[in-house]
């Protein structure tokens, strides 16, 4: 995941410091081997090689190093996303190959790493700040679909533009939500063209 890391409260050195990197990357790989749950800071300092005090001078807490290799997992999965559905031809095929590819992307992190997908899940169920990022980029994409839809005559217009976004948003939340998806994997490919077609039915002129 090659997503630059974002610099919170949480996180403390320079931003650019290479050892920020090292940890991510060698948490990243512990993770996914034990599961964030079992690991702890001096496993990762001891696999690394580096002290627990010196671990923390760059994040202050085990969740920080999670909150870095979780907000790489979901800005990747929002710009793989983004780039797919660039090249729809409408408005219509966008929002269908937006809840399409967003879907398949969750499921895909979910089947080839596990253990990453139970970051990601364990952090949707905290609110962690970047599962409300990543919320906020779906809507903003739902947003920009929607009124290049209006602006083309392809939907409505009469509906307030938040209430249309929040609305689709609550329908995909079953199959966008790594902490919901796990339990809808067995109509995981079945519903986002059934519910994408639901959608652009609602928002016919």
């Amino acid at each position: 995941m090659s997503t630059p890391i974002s610099k919170s409260p949480s996180t403390r050195g320079p931003i650019d410091h290479n050892v920020r990197t090292q940890i991510v990357e060698a948490a990243d790989q512990h993770f996914s081997h034990y599961g964030y749950e079992k690991t702890t800071v001096s496993d990762l300092a001891k696999s690394i090689g580096f002290s627990k005090a010196y671990i923390y001078k760059f994040f202050d807490s085990k969740q920080a190093i999670g909150e870095a290799i979780c907000a790489n997992c979901l800005s990747s999965i929002i710009t793989d996303v983004s780039e797919k559905i660039s090249h729809s031809p409408t408005a219509s095929v966008k929002l269908r190959n937006l809840f399409k590819y967003l879907v398949e992307s969750c499921v895909k992190l979910f089947f080839q790493d596990r253990k990453l997908y139970e970051i990601a899940a364990f952090a949707a169920s905290e609110k962690w700040p970047s599962t409300i990022v990543y919320e906020e980029q779906i809507k903003q994409l739902l947003t920009t679909i929607i009124l290049e839809g209006r602006e083309s005559g392809e939907f409505e217009r009469k509906t307030p533009i938040d209430d249309t976004v929040n609305s689709i948003f609550l329908v995909m939340s079953p199959f966008k939500n790594p902490l919901l998806l796990q339990y809808n994997l067995d109509i995981a490919e079945d519903a986002p063209p059934l519910l994408s077609a639901l959608i652009l039915r609602s928002l016919s002129p």
